[in-house]
């Protein structure tokens, strides 16, 4: 029974912290500063809250394989729709964590890869966020409570908060040239 919490926790924290990590990478693309928050602040945010959602997506895993009420085999980890338990649901997990590994992988031979390749493949950061989100409301026991629908729109607001700032940087960059 514990087991089921920390998989529901987990995952709702590593949502939240996937979306900080989106977020704060948005704004840091943006070039969003302030005197109290430098462009070094906040990447280093971003890199720490990744490092975190990284941290509780594995007890999310972990606990969700070793549950023995759910059938979770490793391999449905990483390979999407090839389950049994709720094949595309955590399929579209399976999709976000492959999508993830990639960029972690990429971001730890940043040096050697070169900033074009590196930073192509983090774009995948941006759609592994929305396959996330989709599958917590597909496949979350919590997804219809009020209280994770309340962290689901804070979660998706935030990133269409940060978008349309990223959206705007150009545009408001352009307009310091002058």
């Amino acid at each position: 029974m514990i087991q089921w919490y920390v998989i529901r926790a987990s995952g709702v924290v590593a949502l939240a912290l996937l979306t900080v990590t989106v977020v704060l990478g948005l704004l840091n693309r943006s070039r969003v500063t302030s005197d109290r928050w430098p462009r070094f602040v906040i990447d280093r945010l971003h890199r720490n809250a990744s490092l975190l959602a990284l941290v509780f997506l594995c007890v999310h895993i972990v606990t969700a394989v070793t549950d023995t009420w759910v059938s979770v085999r490793l391999v449905d980890v990483f390979i999407p729709f090839w389950g049994r338990y709720r094949p595309f649901w955590v399929g579209l997990g399976a999709t976000a964590v492959d999508l993830l590994a990639a960029v972690i992988v990429t971001s730890l031979v940043r040096v050697r890869l070169g900033v074009k390749t590196w930073r192509g493949v983090h774009w995948l950061a941006y759609l592994a966020w929305p396959v996330a989100v989709a599958h917590g409301l597909g496949i979350g026991t919590d997804s219809g409570q009020i209280w994770m629908l309340g962290i689901e729109v804070i979660c998706i607001g935030s990133v269409l908060a940060a978008l349309a700032v990223r959206l705007a940087a150009p545009l408001r960059l352009a307009g310091q040239a002058w």
